[in-house]
């Protein structure tokens, strides 16, 4: 693989920085940059300036409103949105959902939803874990029993991913008890908004207000909200988590912060040495730069084979495993370099017109690095995750 841009992709480059110095709200850039909580505003806002350029669906077909990039385009632009401080893409609706409808749904469901998730319309969330049903999802016990047009459910999600603000949920439930775990379970749509269903903020070790219960006590949801075939939800799910575990990977991200560690190293100090010159901080940062740089590539051909056609199987889960080691590196080493900075203080001490305690590239490692424990253990925990990669490279699973 050839790692040098082209002329067309160095003249991409260009034209996404032009954008994002043009498009990108400096204030929202503020906040990203200091770690400080985004709004539903904020959030919706960015939505809304990619959709008008035309480019918050890369991976969609030109059919349903997407913009086809190739897998260097869009490595790109994540490369490029991570360094200028743009807010993610909340990728639920858009990166994780989608792809199942495009493949699985109903005509009348793509073209009913999939407009919506585009416009910002509809906000999504994911239905997935529960108390005791996380890296062994197959034990889930939310169930959903068909009534004449309706499946009524009942039960428990956890760990939802700013469900406060959802519209909709796709949720995985169990139809069918009495057969083998994957063979009961089912993938439904099902509208926040629908009576019986509650949901409870969990706030995280930062403070944060991130995720979220959802309770369902007899909830009614048409059965025209079932996506595919009752009892073949397992294999939706496992479509949808390829595409999220290759997301995980967040190589922009890790990009973005390893430029922070090299300034922040780079830094005089106290005594007038800068960390970089710390034999030991500098060979860990070398080394983060190297797995960085082979994670780009591996991300790269990955999302070629995917843009073919394909599902990234094996490989969707060795990005996961490699991709949250090295964000969770750089994490500590952000937090190492900004050394009493990176303390946790009280949000209300970096929110809002507060000055920053210290340089204000510290303000946000602690709260980073607390948050980025999660990347290890979401999406299929690592060591799950491990296990799949040895069964398969041993030809004792498919």
């Amino acid at each position: 693989m050839d790692l040098n841009y082209t002329e067309e992709e160095r003249a991409f480059r260009d034209e996404v920085r032009a954008f994002l110095e043009e498009k990108l709200p400096k204030a929202t850039a503020d906040k990203v940059r200091r770690g400080q909580e985004l709004t539903k505003e904020d959030m919706e806002s960015w939505h809304a300036i990619l959709n008008e350029r035309g480019w918050l669906a890369p991976n969609w077909p030109a059919e349903w409103g997407g913009c086809e990039w190739d897998a260097v385009q869009k490595h790109i632009f994540e490369e490029e949105a991570a360094r200028a401080s743009a807010p993610r893409v909340i990728p639920f609706g858009l990166s994780m959902l989608a792809p199942v409808l495009m493949k699985f749904g109903t005509e009348e469901q793509k073209r009913h939803f999939l407009p919506r998730i585009l416009s910002g319309e509809d906000w999504w969330c994911q239905g997935y874990s529960e108390p005791g049903a996380g890296s062994d999802l197959a034990s889930l016990k939310t169930r959903a029993v068909r009534e004449g047009d309706h499946y009524i459910v009942n039960g428990q999600k956890t760990w939802t991913t700013l469900g406060q603000y959802a519209d909709w949920i796709f949720c995985l439930v169990r139809t069918d008890p009495d057969v083998k775990q994957q063979e009961g379970i089912s993938f439904l749509l099902i509208d926040m908004n629908s009576p019986g269903i509650e949901v409870r903020p969990i706030i995280l070790l930062d403070g944060v207000h991130e995720v979220n219960e959802v309770f369902f006590d007899n909830v009614r949801v048409p059965v025209e909200n079932l996506v595919g075939e009752e009892n073949k939800g397992w294999t939706y799910a496992k479509y949808l988590l390829t595409h999220e575990r290759t997301n995980i990977a967040g190589v922009g991200a890790s990009q973005a912060g390893l430029d922070t560690v090299k300034r922040m190293a780079r830094a005089e100090m106290q005594g007038g040495r800068p960390l970089i010159a710390n034999p030991h901080f500098a060979a860990r940062l070398a080394q983060a730069e190297i797995d960085l740089k082979a994670l780009a590539t591996t991300n790269l051909r990955v999302v070629s084979q995917t843009a073919k056609g394909g599902a990234p199987g094996l490989e969707a889960s060795m990005l996961k495993v490699k991709g949250t080691i090295i964000r969770q590196e750089i994490n500590d080493l952000a937090r190492r370099a900004a050394g009493p900075y990176a303390m946790p203080f009280p949000s209300e001490a970096v929110e809002g017109d507060n000055d920053p305690i210290g340089p204000d590239y510290a303000g946000k490692t602690a709260s980073q690095y607390f948050n980025n424990r999660k990347l290890s253990i979401f999406g299929g925990s690592n060591e799950i995750q491990r296990g799949i990669i040895a069964k398969v490279s041993l030809g004792g699973m498919k």
